[in-house]
């Protein structure tokens, strides 16, 4: 397929300032998100500061920020600060908090009041339609569905994912978002079911250039690299006259 066709929004998945500028340079990101693990990792100190600065930072991107609190009562008061940094944030809510309680009361208050969401950490078509029930009456926000970490249990994550989209377009106002994609395929896969939105990395954003490839040409330039490495590393394999029978 040709990559220019893709009807699926891609969202950038980091926390690194320069690399999320380098992404807004690309014409397929639509969106970025972000989370307390990939921040942890980029180094982020500030969460607050740095949540403000790239709310105003892209301010023309919807970007989704999320709450780490674990009480109801300061889960909401950590989102609705969240929410003042842009028309543009997005505050992720966990579907449930660490001890399975279901955060869908307050989801459902969040988006009456005018505060868009981003549902987080889906994995159950059960847990979809609690989610979109709970929308129902609210602003547009998106529900995330965790393909990658379905796939990662030894299930294929798209009939799963066809089956929240049927749910999730029931509610007109809201979006699927297809999270924690492992490979380009799964990019491809959410544009192919109708998806409406896919996180990525940059690794897998930069591979956006090899959808419809040529293989043939795709199997020489590997063969090659293999060589090219070899020597490049110095390897050597001694060499006998006669080959034994």
């Amino acid at each position: 397929m040709n990559v220019q066709n893709l009807s699926v929004k891609i969202f950038a998945d980091g926390a690194e300032v320069s690399v999320m500028k380098q992404m807004a340079l690309n014409p397929f990101i639509k969106g970025f998100t972000t989370n307390p693990t990939l921040m942890r990792k980029a180094g982020v100190m500030d969460y607050e500061g740095f949540g403000a600065l790239i709310a105003e930072e892209f301010r023309d991107y919807p970007i989704s920020l999320e709450v780490f609190a674990d009480d109801l009562p300061s889960m909401e008061l950590q989102a609705r600060k969240l929410a003042t940094f842009g028309e543009n944030v997005y505050v992720k809510i966990p579907v449930t908090n660490t001890k399975g309680v279901s955060m869908a009361p307050l989801v459902q208050r969040l988006s009456r009041d005018g505060i868009k969401v981003n549902v987080t950490a889906i994995t159950l078509l059960s847990q979809v339609k609690e989610v979109a029930d709970a929308l129902e009456g609210g602003v547009s926000s998106y529900i995330s569905v965790f393909g990658g970490r379905v796939a990662d249990t030894g299930c294929d994550p798209v009939p799963l994912m066809e089956e929240a989209l049927k749910i999730v377009c029931q509610k007109s106002a809201h979006e699927l978002l297809w999270a924690s994609p492992r490979e380009l395929l799964n990019v491809i896969q959410a544009h192919q079911i109708g998806c409406h939105i896919i996180t990525a990395t940059k690794d897998i954003i930069d591979k956006l250039s090899l959808v419809g490839k040529d293989l043939q040409e795709y199997s020489l330039e590997t063969v090659k690299m293999f060589h090219q490495d070899a020597y490049a590393a110095g390897y050597h394999i001694a060499l006998v006259d006669k080959i034994a029978v």
